[in-house]
């Protein structure tokens, strides 16, 4: 009499809130875009200057880079119906120790002692406007330009920080069935 031996997949299916998801993803697609936008573009402008390229550039660069990269691989995952919520809390965790180094050097650049970029900005931009046609006013627009977006790249590190903690929190959840 012949056995028979029946194999039972029992695969576990991960409910991820589909709102919550899809807005984190527009939000972290964003942030990553304007990481790289910015400083690569203070690349640009540094090269264009003579000045050297201090590492925290290319390293925010980088790090936006791999979050892009990551949110490809997410929506990859969820275009297969795949996504684990362990590949996303890793993830995001890496990508929050990434993200959290970028922020405190360009805290520090921005903000620490006399020569910061933001007291720079304060003692010979902001107060100081230029109107009319000339260069001087061209180079005063440049200038401003350049602060804001210091300030702009540095508001965005703390909206990916804070929203990565989102993610793992989420991940979490959704590793408890606590979104059913």
């Amino acid at each position: 009499m012949p056995t028979e031996i029946l194999a039972v997949e029992n695969r576990r299916k991960y409910h991820w809130p589909e709102a919550q998801l899809n807005f984190w993803i527009i939000i972290m697609l964003a942030a990553a875009a304007i990481e790289v936008g910015v400083f690569a573009n203070f690349m640009t402008i540094q090269n264009q200057m003579g000045l050297g390229i201090p590492w925290a550039l290319p390293y925010q660069v980088t790090v936006g880079s791999i979050t892009l990269a990551f949110l490809v691989l997410m929506l990859w995952l969820i275009n297969v119906r795949s996504l684990l919520p362990g590949i996303v809390l890793l993830g995001s965790f890496m990508l929050f120790v990434l993200w959290l180094t970028g922020l405190v050097e360009v805290s520090i650049q921005l903000f620490g002692g006399g020569r910061s970029i933001n007291s720079n900005c304060s003692n010979y931009v902001n107060g100081m406007p230029y109107t009319g046609v000339s260069v001087g006013t061209l180079a005063f627009l440049e200038q401003r330009m350049i602060c804001q977006t210091w300030q702009t790249g540095f508001a965005f590190q703390i909206v990916g920080l804070v929203f990565l903690i989102w993610m793992m929190v989420m991940a979490y959840q959704v590793n408890n069935d606590e979104y059913d």
